[in-house]
């Protein structure tokens, strides 16, 4: 489990083909009143438009979708050698095992935000069931950490995961880690004190995780969602302002004025001085038009918050 800044994808390991899935299995959410593509005047901020594409953080867990299926795992535990191991480390034996691989197809992946079930997972490619195991941990904590990519697609129905209702997401990519590891693979800036701006870190994700319904869904969160996890700047920023006696006043999003054909979202992060209260202002622009968001713009202060 790498963090993110050390290998964007953790090596896939080959997969034996009876547990290939067809492509589409997943499709994107029907666009509203039936208009998809790059409208230029659909809302960016609409979830149910042309753009149903996910880019979550929260954790990954397995249920059982039935009892039939829970009876089936207990009895492949039964014929695994699990003495002296924990549920987790036990869970992970079993399905590691060739004979069992058939229980990960059967076993529902949900993946949850903030505590709550927010969305079914689905491979759009067979090694990436190799991926999810690996959000399977032989001993979980409150600091590991899944991210999830990929495109919303209908409701499961009840049927599909005990009752379970929440949107199907078929994702491109998971990345796990455990937030320790996440924050020391941060690069120290020169002249930086390795503990303070270890701790900036820690202060800036958690704030962006505590965002209301950052469901990592619409595309002002996408974009959080993305600079929290996939550029460094945002800590480095935050470091050097806690060190010249500013505190984080607010992270803002706006969709810029200058989307069109593509959808972009200015992400504003506001500092007050601790003294005087002054702000200062600085701003980064995501495209978040596609699948994978990626910046249009780098840090810069800002005189304003564009609206």
């Amino acid at each position: 489990m790498q963090p993110m800044y050390v290998s964007e994808m953790s090596p896939k390991r080959p997969v034996p083909q009876h547990l290939v899935l067809p492509r589409g299995s997943v499709s994107p959410q029907a666009c509203a009143d039936g208009a998809c593509g790059s409208d230029a005047g659909a809302n960016p901020s609409d979830e149910s438009n042309a753009y149903p594409f996910v880019y979550a953080i929260g954790n990954i867990e397995i249920r059982f979708p039935s009892l039939g299926v829970e009876k089936e795992f207990a009895q492949a535990t039964g014929r695994t050698d699990t003495a002296g191991l924990t549920d987790q480390q036990a869970i992970q034996s079993v399905l590691m095992k060739p004979q069992n691989r058939y229980l990960i197809r059967q076993v529902c992946w949900v993946f949850t935000i903030e505590g709550l079930d927010t969305y079914l997972l689905q491979p759009r490619e067979a090694a990436d069931y190799d991926v999810l195991l690996e959000g399977v941990r032989t001993n979980p904590s409150r600091e590991d950490v899944d991210v999830v990519v990929g495109v919303r697609g209908p409701i499961a129905p009840p049927s599909m995961c005990n009752g379970l209702t929440v949107p199907i997401v078929g994702f491109s990519q998971i990345y796990s880690f455990d937030r320790n590891s996440f924050f020391n693979a941060v690069p120290v800036p020169e002249k930086q004190n390795e503990k303070r701006f270890r701790s900036s870190i820690s202060e800036v994700f958690n704030r962006i995780l505590k965002i209301a319904d950052n469901a990592g869904a619409s595309d002002e969160h996408r974009a959080l969602n993305y600079l929290a996890t996939r550029y460094p700047a945002v800590y480095n920023l935050a470091a050097e302002r806690f060190g010249a006696g500013y505190s984080l006043a607010s992270i803002e999003t706006a969709v810029s004025r200058l989307s069109g054909t593509r959808r972009l979202v200015n992400v504003n992060i506001v500092f007050n001085h601790r003294e005087t209260q002054v702000p200062d202002r600085y701003s980064v622009r995501v495209d978040v038009t596609e699948e994978f968001p990626f910046l249009s713009s780098t840090l810069t202060p800002s005189p304003y918050i564009e609206r």
